[in-house]
């Protein structure tokens, strides 16, 4: 399945890129110690950087004539990074990118980010582009892909540093509909790789919400696709789209998300998704 990405849906994902760029770089500028931990591992400093250092490679990943950022062993990573080995990516690209000055990190950040807006004005939003693990995500995708990590790690910033922070659910919701999907319908490539081996059974989880397309994730022989709805399903999924990606990067438990019934979870056969997530997964 390939859905066609909508003039306005395009509109939402760029108009989401600036907006929340420049609401990370608000939520910083309120810091008072850019030392300060924000998770077991990474200060503001560092959580700043990582998101800097990901809209400098969109830039340099929607220009095809530029040359990559990273050298030849931060791209052999890149090639073959899965779900599970994106801290190591992670690790070797903040070795090498050693600003922590946050005002610099953050003024490169809205600049990139203005940059991609500037050279995708006139593309086509569903032109794939190649990510992690030898995956393609079309353009919009990786668009959005941005717009959750500002969101994710804004949203660590200003849990450890007790700051105000929202996530709009229609922006968060573009995540879903646009990275998440869009990389299971073109490929997939290695990103979702385990050593769990293949079931032959077929596993029909149903994704609906009040701000994205009703779709069915499918997982079959180890591949994940992406398909319309309208055929039989396993499990059916009601989401709030701020919660299901915190949930999906282990911010908030699934036991949290289900008793506030931000996540719902029904159909013939619930058991299964605990098999489909072991799968369908992210860091």
């Amino acid at each position: 399945m390939t859905r066609a990405i909508t003039a306005d849906r395009w509109q939402s994902v760029r108009r989401a890129y600036r907006v929340t760029g420049a609401r990370f770089a608000e939520l910083v500028a309120r810091v008072p110690d850019p030392h300060a931990m924000v998770t077991a591992d990474w200060t503001v400093a560092e959580t700043v950087a990582h998101v800097a250092m990901i809209a400098k490679m969109y830039t340099s990943l929607v220009r095809p004539e530029s040359a990559s950022i990273l050298d030849d062993r931060g791209q052999n990573q890149v090639e073959k990074t899965t779900v599970d080995t994106v801290s190591v990516l992670n690790t070797l690209v903040l070795r090498d990118f050693r600003e922590r000055d946050t005002e610099v990190l953050v003024a490169g950040l809205l600049a990139d980010i203005e940059e991609v807006l500037r050279v995708t004005e006139d593309a086509d939003p569903g032109t794939p582009l190649d990510w992690l693990g030898s995956s393609k995500v079309p353009l919009a995708g990786v668009l959005a892909h941005l717009v959750n990590e500002l969101q994710i790690h804004g949203w660590d910033i200003a849990k450890a540093l007790k700051l105000p922070w929202t996530i709009d659910p229609a922006d968060a919701a573009l995540f879903f509909d646009l990275f998440l999907v869009g990389v299971l319908s073109h490929d997939v490539g290695h990103l979702l790789d385990t050593d769990e081996p293949p079931r032959d059974r077929r596993i029909a989880v149903a994704f609906r919400s009040a701000y994205t397309s009703p779709v069915v994730l499918v997982l079959q022989r180890g591949r994940a696709t992406a398909e319309e709805p309208g055929g039989p399903v396993d499990v059916r999924i009601s989401f709030d789209p701020p919660t299901l990606n915190l949930m999906l990067f282990h911010r908030v438990g699934k036991v949290r998300s289900a008793l506030t019934r931000k996540i719902v979870v029904s159909g013939p056969r619930p058991w299964l998704l605990p098999a489909f997530l072991r799968v369908v997964r992210l860091p």
